[in-house]
C-alpha cells in the first residue's frame, strides 16, 4: 500500500525538520519546501495528499498558495501554520478551503493528531464517494439495455430531463417496462445526484397515511404525534421525489400535490406555516391518465402540470430486437448473484423468447431467465425449462387464429395448410426456405424477414439440413419449397404456396 504523502512548506528549517522527522516516524512520506517557488515545484513533482503550509513565506503569501493548490486539486487537504493561532489570516485560510490550522510554537503530538484526523476524513470521503458511485452505477440507465430506435429515444429524453433539471417528469408505460430505472437515471445523471432520491408508491400507502408520509406532521397534530416529523418532501431537500403509481393517488390528495408542484411549498399536518420544497418531482404510472381525467378520476390541472416532460416507455413486444441483449445482460447479472458461470442462451431458446409477447415486459423476461438459471445445470440455457406459456407461443405464432391460412411478411403471400395437416418443424423449414429465397440467399436479410438473429437462422438451417455455404449471397437450392422430400402438389392435399 502506498504511503500518504505530505509536503511541509515553511522557511524556518528547524520547524520543517522537526515536522518531517516526526511524520516520517509515523509512516508518512514527507518532503519539504522553504519558499513559495520551491513549494510550487514540489507540489507538481511530489504530488502530495496533504500540504502543511506556513502563511508567511519569504517570496509569497501562504494564502495565495492555498488558493493555487486548491484550484489545481480541490480534494487536496491543506493545514495552515501561523505564528498566531487566532490571527485573521488563519480564519481567512479556513474560508478559502484549508482543512485546519495550528499556531507556533506547537505541540508535535497535537499536530500529529490534526494530520491523522485529516487523513481519516479523507479516507471516509473516498468511501462515501465510492459507495455513492456504486449506487449511481447500479441505478443508472446502463442497466436499461437496448439499441432499438424506441429505446434510443428514451435515452435521449433521460439526458434532456437530467441536464435541464426538469422540475416535473411524467414516466408512462406498462408494468415491468422499467419506469423506476428511468426515474433513477434522471436523478443520478443530474446536478441533484448527491442529494437524496426518495421513492413513494402511491398505491401501497393507505389514503389516511399518505399525506403524513409526504409532508410530515407537527407535534400534537394527532393523538400519537409526540414530536415533529419530517415528510418525504422535506427529507429529499435538493434531490428528487419519485411518486410511483401516481394514477392511484386519492383525488383529494392530488390537490395538495398540485400546490407543492406549482408553488414549491407545502404545509405539515397540524402546521401553520408553509415549508419550502426544493425537490424535483418525478411521477410514473401504467394507467391512461388522459382517460382518467375525462372520467373525473384524476385532476386535469395536475395532469397538465406533471406532463411537461413525458417519457413513454415502449412495451417489450414493440422492441423485440433488444431481447437477445437483455437476455445476455440478465445472464451476466445473475451469474454474479448466484455464483454461476452460464455463458449464453441457446439459439432455440432465443427463438422461443422472441416469439412470446411478454405481457409482463422486461420484468417478466428477467424472471424467466432467473428461472432458467436456477434449473439449468449446464453453461447454456436450453428451452427445456421454459414455461408452458412461452413454449406454446411458438404454435400460436405459427397459426394465431387456427384458420388454416397463415399470412406471412413477404409480399402478401399465403400458406394453405393441407387437410391432412403438417408438422410444425416442416412448416418452419419452409418459412426459412421462403425467407432465403426472398433475400436471394442473404442470411442477414432472411433473419430480418423472420425477425430473428442470423445466428439463430444458421442454427435452424443446420438442423433442417439446408445449404449454408457461409456466403451472404449464396441462394442456391431455395427455389422450390419442399415438404418431406417431395415438391408441393396442386391437388390441395399438400402444403402449397399461393
Amino acid at each position: 500500500m502506498s504511503k500518504n504523502r505530505i509536503l511541509v512548506v515553511d522557511d524556518e528549517k528547524l520547524i520543517s525538520w522537526s515536522l518531517a522527522a516526526s511524520l516520517k516516524k509515523d509512516g508518512y512520506e514527507v518532503d519539504t519546501a522553504a519558499s513559495g517557488a520551491e513549494a510550487i515545484q514540489k507540489f507538481e513533482s511530489f504530488k502530495p495528499d496533504l500540504v502543511m503550509l506556513d502563511i508567511c513565506l519569504p517570496d509569497t503569501s501562504g494564502l495565495e498558495l492555498l488558493k493555487r493548490f486548491k484550484a489545481t486539486n480541490d480534494d487536496l487537504y491543506v493545514i495552515m501554520i501561523t505564528a498566531y493561532a487566532n490571527a485573521d489570516s488563519a480564519v481567512q485560510a479556513l474560508q478559502d478551503g484549508a482543512e485546519d490550522y495550528f499556531g507556533k510554537p506547537f505541540n508535535l503530538e497535537a499536530v500529529k493528531h490534526v494530520v491523522e484526523r485529516a487523513f481519516e476524513k479523507r479516507r471516509l470521503k473516498k468511501e462515501v464517494d465510492y459507495f455513492r458511485n456504486e449506487l449511481r452505477r447500479k441505478s443508472d440507465h446502463e442497466k436499461m439495455v437496448g439499441n432499438s430506435p424506441k429505446m434510443i429515444e428514451v435515452f435521449k429524453m433521460i439526458k434532456i430531463c437530467a441536464d435541464a433539471d426538469a422540475k416535473t417528469v411524467l414516466i408512462t408505460g406498462e408494468s415491468g417496462t422499467g419506469k423506476e430505472l428511468v426515474a433513477k437515471a434522471i436523478h443520478y445523471h443530474s446536478a441533484r445526484a448527491d442529494a437524496p432520491f426518495i421513492e413513494v408508491n402511491c398505491a401501497s400507502i393507505p389514503e389516511n397515511l399518505l399525506e403524513n408520509e409526504l409532508f410530515g406532521h407537527e407535534k400534537g397534530a394527532y393523538t400519537d404525534a409526540s414530536r415533529r416529523q419530517k415528510g418525504v418532501f422535506e427529507l429529499a431537500e435538493g434531490g428528487s421525489v419519485f411518486l410511483d403509481e401516481i394514477g392511484d393517488m386519492p383525488y383529494q390528495m392530488q390537490a395538495k400535490i398540485l400546490k407543492a408542484t406549482e408553488t414549491k411549498r407545502f404545509r405539515r399536518l397540524g402546521g401553520q406555516e408553509d415549508v419550502e420544497a426544493n425537490v424535483r418531482i418525478i411521477t410514473a404510472t401504467h394507467q391512461d391518465l388522459p382517460r382518467m381525467v375525462k372520467e373525473g378520476k384524476f385532476r386535469g390541472d395536475l395532469f397538465f402540470r406533471l406532463n411537461v416532460m413525458n417519457i413513454c416507455l415502449p412495451k417489450l413486444r414493440e422492441r423485440k430486437e433488444d431481447i437477445e441483449s437483455l437476455v445476455q445482460y440478465f445472464i451476466e447479472t445473475l451469474n454474479e448473484e448466484y455464483g454461476r458461470t452460464v455463458t449464453h442462451a441457446a439459439p432455440e431458446t432465443l427463438e422461443y423468447l422472441n416469439r412470446y409477447d411478454w405481457p409482463g415486459n422486461v420484468r417478466e423476461l428477467r424472471n424467466c431467465i432467473e428461472r432458467l438459471m436456477m434449473l439449468e445445470q449446464g453453461k447454456v440455457l436450453t428451452p427445456e425449462y421454459l414455461s408452458p406459456e412461452i413454449r406454446q407461443s411458438r404454435v400460436a405464432a405459427a397459426d394465431p387464429d387456427c384458420t388454416g391460412v397463415i399470412s406471412t411478411e413477404f409480399s402478401g403471400e399465403h400458406i394453405v395448410l393441407p387437410s391432412t395437416g403438417i408438422s410444425l418443424e416442416e412448416l418452419e423449414k419452409m418459412l426459412i426456405q421462403l425467407a432465403l429465397k426472398k433475400s436471394g440467399g442473404n442470411q442477414s436479410k432472411a433473419a430480418k424477414f423472420l425477425k430473428t438473429s442470423r445466428d439463430t437462422l444458421r442454427y435452424r438451417m443446420k438442423k433442417f439440413g439446408l445449404s449454408d455455404s457461409g456466403k451472404e449471397g449464396d441462394g442456391e437450392g431455395f427455389d422450390t419449397p419442399v415438404v418431406g422430400g417431395g415438391a408441393a402438389q396442386a391437388s390441395g392435399d399438400n402444403l402449397r404456396w399461393v
